[in-house]
């Protein structure tokens, strides 16, 4: 063989694993994309003899390399989204895992052998025997085989039956089907919406009159009884405040919010009793004793308030709590589950 000075890179490597091979590693060359697999391959076929000097000098080198590195590198695309998970927002991991999807050479069967067995078993319940038989084909013998113990049996065994077809099938159509695969059900891992539909729903009518709330709450009870619980369970009005807001936070909130819809809050709210007077006490029993007879004074001055008006300033005063809370800047607590019983 020719002086190591003379090898490409490529052969070098190929040399290096050939010896750990040979010293009975176990290297986990799977884990390769499948191009540098087919290249380390090729090179190992065409390594011949190796004299010493050339070994080594290559096993040298390799060690100089090792030891100038300061700091090791996820390697693939797919290893560097994996450590950004739970660290950028999913939307943006999700659109950088598309990307690397559609770029050429990409391997789509590597984020398939990542979703969970609960992600594929309605895949293979969904996808023709044949498209099944590709994907078991390309999983770990393990993952293939829980996977056919958890679909019915009549599925599992046309797509095992299906398994004796993809004899003949060529790379570039497995290739296709892993793209197509990977574009339908990899590319919807990220949610369009953080909040649950029920938050979402809630936070809407949260900004609703309270006529209004109250007769879509009973339409939604009629129609999805479950669904309207965890809406309800989500609803924070003004009522709300003394169980969800802490005395603490009150002082911080009401500096966000204009004085004319905090008065006409705390106005409307006083003069409707019950559960409403009793937020309006909250509100002012937690703040400075200056600042609240102050807006005792104004409200005693205000005079009559338009129900509309004062449910829109007290809406108002409400947008600013969940502001508060969704910036981080107080935390809301939760409600009681027996209290909402």
């Amino acid at each position: 063989m020719s002086a190591a000075t003379d090898l490409s890179r490529a052969r070098k490597a190929a040399l290096i694993v050939q010896y750990l091979l040979n010293d009975g590693q176990d290297l986990p060359l799977a884990d390769l994309p499948e191009d540098s697999q087919l290249r380390l391959s090729r090179e190992l076929g065409a390594l011949g003899l190796v004299d010493r000097a050339t070994m080594d000098s290559v096993a040298r080198e390799f060690t100089e390399a090792l030891g100038d590195l300061a700091m090791t590198v996820p390697g693939s695309v797919e290893a560097a989204l994996a450590g950004l998970d739970g660290k950028i927002s999913p939307q943006a991991l999700q659109k950088l895992r598309d990307e690397a999807a559609s770029q050429a050479g990409a391997d789509p069967w590597v984020q398939l052998r990542a979703l969970e067995a609960d992600d594929l078993v309605p895949l293979l319940e969904a996808e023709s025997p044949e498209i099944g038989a590709v994907l078991l084909s390309k999983l770990p013998t393990a993952r293939a085989a829980e996977l056919l113990g958890r679909l019915p049996g009549e599925r599992a065994r046309r797509i095992a039956h299906a398994v004796a077809r993809t004899a003949d099938i060529r790379p570039e159509a497995v290739a296709r089907i892993g793209v197509a695969l990977a574009s339908q059900y990899c590319g919807t891992g990220a949610p369009a919406f953080h909040q649950t539909p029920g938050q979402r729903v809630g936070a809407i009518l949260n900004a609703s009159t309270a006529e209004t709330r109250a007769r879509l709450l009973e339409d939604l009870a009629t129609q999805d009884p479950d669904f309207a619980e965890t809406v309800r369970q989500s609803i924070f009005t003004f009522a709300d405040i003394p169980r969800r807001l802490a005395p603490l936070d009150v002082p911080g909130v009401i500096r966000d919010i204009p004085g004319a819809d905090l008065v006409k809050a705390l106005g409307t709210a006083q003069a409707a009793g019950g559960d409403l007077d009793a937020a309006a006490d909250h509100i002012l029993s937690n703040m400075s004793q200056r600042m609240a007879d102050s807006l005792r004074e104004e409200v005693a001055e205000l005079g009559k308030v338009r129900k509309s008006d004062g449910e829109a300033a007290q809406a108002a005063v409400v947008t600013a709590i969940r502001a508060a809370a969704d910036s981080g800047a107080i935390t809301l607590i939760e409600p009681d589950e027996d209290d909402e019983a």
